[in-house]
């Protein structure tokens, strides 16, 4: 490998500091910072942003974005992140579709590809339309470095060890190492998270609204929440916590996949296969009122095919049941804020997030 391969020195720049800087470049955009300004922002000393500069421009990760405007002295350089210096993967796995897509290390979009999955077909036809997927992206769109790939999926699971749980409607997927799998159909380092908290780490790193504590609410082949509290996503300690779908708000009813009855997303789904939107948005609108009334969270976000299809109701049914308590709103990645989020799985960690 040489110099300004970042694949040959990314493993000795994983430290707090380092990954500290990096996020300030990331956020600084494209005019960059300069050495003071990251070492005021950092916390840091002049030196040491200068010794991880320049480890970070030995790797290919920065480099010169110009020079700021003197004050008397030596105009200062300013730094950039260098975004295509590596990438990395996302896959969503819905139930009934496989997206891929590839990112620079902004979080930008270089390519996506759809296709139609059918993820009670067992764990092998699933690993070969990823792999498939992953490997015709990667051969059709060069881009050096690759750093890993994210895959958000339908839970419960547990994300530290990419373990499956009973993911509801397919309990066949009950302990499936999904994380170890597809590392080695792949090649490539994989984390696994639920599909709810991908969009959730997203929407936290990239929109402008997503600051402070929300809930992200998504309404698709199923119904679930990802959680920011305090500015991080939380999972709670075996990535239970956001399943949002599976709260009771009526007791004695109608079967839920899940194996209890009376769950709200079974009567949320329940309305949009009925066609009656007005009913699905307010009882969507329900449980994000005990949602906000329990954790006191700043906002909401919507998302998800069936809630895409027809924003403006479910934004009016959401926010009408919440009587102006909390703003909500679509989530601005709209489509892509889960396969998104997912490549953001791979890079949060680059950045200290």
């Amino acid at each position: 490998m040489n110099r300004t391969d970042p694949g040959a020195n990314l493993a000795a720049l994983r430290d707090h500091n380092t990954a500290v800087v990096l996020g300030l470049l990331r956020c600084a955009g494209p005019a960059g910072a300069s050495r003071a300004e990251l070492a005021a922002r950092a916390g840091l000393t002049p030196q040491a942003v200068s010794k991880i500069t320049g480890r970070l421009r030995d790797a290919g990760l920065a480099a010169e974005a110009g020079r700021r405007a003197s004050t008397g002295g030596k105009p200062a350089t300013a730094l950039r992140l260098v975004p295509g210096a590596a990438h990395a993967v996302g896959v969503h796995l819905d139930r009934d579709a496989l997206t891929v897509t590839l990112v620079d290390l902004t979080g930008t979009e270089t390519a996506t590809r759809t296709a139609p999955l059918d993820f009670g077909a067992g764990a092998e036809a699933v690993l070969d339309a990823v792999a498939g997927a992953v490997s015709a992206l990667l051969a059709d769109h060069a881009t050096g470095d690759v750093l890993g790939a994210g895959v958000a999926v339908p839970g419960p699971l547990d994300h530290r060890s990419g373990v499956l749980h009973r993911v509801t409607g397919f309990p066949r997927w009950d302990g499936f190492p999904l994380r170890d799998a597809l590392g080695e159909r792949l090649g490539l380092p994989v984390v696994v998270d639920k599909d709810t908290n991908a969009a959730a780490l997203g929407l936290a790193l990239r929109a402008p609204r997503a600051t402070g504590s929300f809930a992200y609410l998504h309404l698709g082949t199923g119904l679930g929440a990802g959680l920011v509290l305090d500015g991080g996503v939380h999972r709670g300690p075996r990535t239970g916590a956001g399943e949002f779908g599976h709260q009771v708000v009526m007791v004695d009813g109608p079967q839920c996949a899940c194996g209890d009855r009376g769950c709200l997303e079974a009567l949320c789904l329940a309305a949009v296969a009925e066609g009656d939107t007005t009913r699905a948005a307010r009882l969507l609108g329900v449980g994000a009122l005990n949602l906000v009334r329990l954790l006191d969270i700043d906002g909401v976000l919507l998302g998800g095919g069936v809630v895409l299809a027809r924003p403006a109701a479910f934004v009016d049914g959401v926010r009408d049941a919440l009587g102006g308590v909390v703003p909500v709103d679509v989530a601005p990645e709209g489509a892509r804020v889960v396969v998104g989020g997912a490549a953001e799985l791979v890079l949060a960690p680059l950045f200290g997030v």
